[in-house]
């Protein structure tokens, strides 16, 4: 939880010192395009999404650029849940550097029949940035998961 703090933190004060040029991106719209297309299970346009230098973490496991966290976090996780949903607590977005972060919640699919779903939860955090081309990429993703639970 301290990572995830600190790195909020590291975020805003990144954010805020930003120069203006242009607008502000909506942060949520780019958070809800991206869920939509992982609920949908469209790999290629989660993929499209991220930077090539893109940052993923989940408590001890780092994965770095846009081959590994398509490889080992989208493509292995996207078949294993369901629903995921956003409940954001923090955002805030400039010309540059947008961020969304909160609590997540998601249904865990059975790893076998007869098998329960499950409930996972916990917090997320989103960092986009904007490139030379104007395009918005998601360049950082963090998420700190509670265990999963049995679906009643």
């Amino acid at each position: 939880m301290k990572t995830f703090l600190y790195t909020l933190f590291a975020i805003f004060l990144l954010a805020s010192c930003s120069k203006s040029e242009g607008d502000a991106v909506n942060v949520q719209a780019l958070n809800q395009e991206f869920i939509g297309a992982w609920n949908a299970r469209d790999s290629d346009k989660v993929i499209s999404m991220m930077a090539d230098d893109v940052n993923f973490l989940q408590g001890e496991v780092v994965y770095r650029g846009k081959s590994e966290v398509s490889d080992k976090w989208v493509r292995e996780t996207m078949g294993t849940i369901a629903d995921l949903k956003l409940y954001p607590v923090s955002s805030d977005t400039d010309t540059k550097l947008a961020y969304e972060a909160g609590t997540f919640s998601v249904d865990v699919l059975p790893a076998a029949p007869g098998e329960p779903r499950g409930l996972g939860e916990g917090n997320f955090m989103l960092l986009w940035e904007k490139g030379e081309d104007g395009d918005w990429k998601l360049s950082h993703a963090q998420l700190e998961g509670h265990p999963v639970v049995v679906r009643n």
